[in-house]
């Protein structure tokens, strides 16, 4: 239990971010709050269409636990107002307030205020141990429960408290995915109660669901609200197609399951989108068959592997699509081929587009890396790709990712609506292309439509249409080839990465 003087220097620190929000206002009273009111007493909404979620905590609330830990860290100065870094909740501002958003205990423009981080002159780096609060729910009798890698990464100490707040059990950390934020712990203890495992397939866009977990340390919490989108990708989380929701979930509520309303589990409340460091509607859970999948493994050898091609990846556009004589703007577009990866043993060639992988449709490059990732390493994968105007089969011998990454992503070229190109291209000199060791057409200056497609000064044209190019009269007439309908694939090496831009000629233009 928590000190009061602890408790309300937290609540002050919330009470900007969170004084909008109502704490008598579940989702089901604010939806009925829109209308005009009712003078007859009846409700907007008939009772027996609105959902109930009693039956539904009282069958899997038991299996909620509350996870507290403690580590070892120095002491320096506190970064939030009114919050010393021993305190239960500084971990949670830290994680979910962005860069800057909380002010120091100088305020804004002085020594300790926002994004200034360095320790106070003097001060004494002494260890301490912190602690800090999540949620988890057990999925096994013999006390195996699931919660997120960032609730219990570097603990020295983790203890599991159940639902009734009287049993309390310290829990071993059999492993942790921290590409998923996964981590699977577990405690001594038998004839547990578990939830129910769900599938989040299923689940449809508007659906109600619900959350429980220790939002600030207050002990099973119930909240409720809709999924808002399904296979969310957000930035550095290649594997995990998130579930969006409007469910309120707040510091503490990480490691907590997301429910449907039959009471199973469909995801692990992980991650919130907010620029106050509290909940603002936008909230995201990793689906449970991704836990479950990464769970299973942990308990087996303790670590997760994936599989790996080894190639640069890109979406395909609707004028990419168009340009390599595709119907639609499925697959993923290979970029580039690692040397010596299972990508270039296999035959695997930039210009590839990557249209389904063993025998399941690639939707878009999103997609790649998370079944590519799931397949054990050393196994042959077949991969169907378009190239040169029809399909191939291609096996390959899948490779372990020895890095963050099944298959980098490529840098996506924006949205194209100019309809010609105005580019100036200087001839590579011998010099340049020794020491390149390739040929290619360097960009002097670009305007129109390639400009507006992404062609950036600097960029070196290798290939139109996937035929190399040396020379500017071979470029001008390959570009001649094509109609103004058709767009042309260029392939781009910017840096150290190549990815293919769509442009569509239209007709010439002088540049000069």
């Amino acid at each position: 239990m928590f000190r009061a003087t602890k408790l309300a220097a937290a609540t002050a620190a919330l009470s900007v971010g969170l004084a909008a929000c109502s704490p008598n206002q579940s989702p089901i009273s604010q939806a009925l709050a829109i209308g005009p009111a009712q003078q007859t007493g009846e409700n907007i909404v008939p009772p027996e269409r609105l959902p109930n979620f009693a039956s539904l905590v009282e069958k899997e609330g038991d299996a909620v636990v509350n996870i507290s830990t403690t580590r070892t860290a120095k002491a320096g100065m506190p970064q939030f107002p009114g919050m010393n870094e021993d305190d239960p909740f500084f971990e949670f501002f830290k994680r979910f307030a962005p860069p800057g958003a909380m002010p120091g205990p100088g305020g804004p423009g002085v020594p300790g205020g926002p994004g200034q981080g360095p320790e106070r002159p003097g001060a004494d780096p002494r260890e301490f141990q912190a602690q800090g609060l999540g949620s988890g729910f057990i999925i096994s009798e013999d006390g195996y429960i699931l919660t997120n890698a960032h609730v219990v990464a570097d603990a020295d100490e983790v203890t599991v408290k159940m639902a009734d707040g009287k049993a309390e059990y310290k829990a071993k950390v059999i492993g942790i995915d921290k590409r998923t934020d996964v981590a699977l712990i577990k405690v001594d203890a038998t004839k547990l109660p578990k939830v129910t495992i769900g599938n989040s397939s299923g689940v449809k866009v508007g659906e109600w669901v619900a959350a429980i977990g220790s939002p600030f340390g207050f002990a099973n919490s119930v909240t409720a609200g809709i999924v808002s989108a399904k296979g969310r990708s957000l930035p550095d989380d290649s594997y995990v197609p998130f579930i969006q929701t409007d469910v309120a979930v707040n510091p503490g509520n990480s490691g907590g399951p997301l429910l449907n309303l039959k009471g199973e589990v469909i995801g692990i409340n992980s991650q919130i989108y907010s620029r106050t460091g509290g909940y603002q509607g936008v909230s995201f859970a990793i689906p449970i068959e991704v836990a479950m999948d990464i769970s299973k493994q942990l308990q087996a050898t303790g670590k997760v592997t994936r599989g790996r091609l080894g190639v640069v990846i890109q979406q395909v556009t609707p004028e990419l699509a168009k340009s390599f004589g595709l119907k639609d703007s499925n697959g993923a577009l290979v970029a580039s081929v690692e040397p010596g990866s299972p990508a270039e043993k296999a035959g695997l060639k930039r210009g590839d587009v990557i249209l389904q992988y063993e025998g399941k449709p690639v939707e878009s490059s999103i997609e790649l890396p998370r079944v590519v990732g799931t397949t054990k390493p050393g196994s042959t994968a077949n991969v169907q790709v378009w190239r040169d105007g029809s399909m191939q089969d291609i096996k390959v011998v899948v490779g372990e990712i020895p890095s963050e990454k099944v298959a980098a992503r490529a840098e996506q070229a924006p949205e194209r609506t100019a309809n010609r190109l105005g580019l100036v291209l200087n001839e590579m000199s011998p010099e340049q292309r020794s020491q390149t060791k390739s040929t290619g057409l360097i960009v002097q200056s670009v305007q129109g439509s390639a400009a507006k497609a992404g062609i950036r000064e600097g960029d070196v044209i290798l290939a139109v249409n996937d035929k190399e190019v040396g020379s500017t009269e071979q470029f001008d007439k390959l570009i001649g080839q094509n109609s103004a309908e058709q767009p042309v694939a260029l392939l781009v090496r910017r840096g150290e990465s190549t990815l293919y831009i769509a442009v569509k000629p239209g007709l010439s233009e002088r540049v000069g």
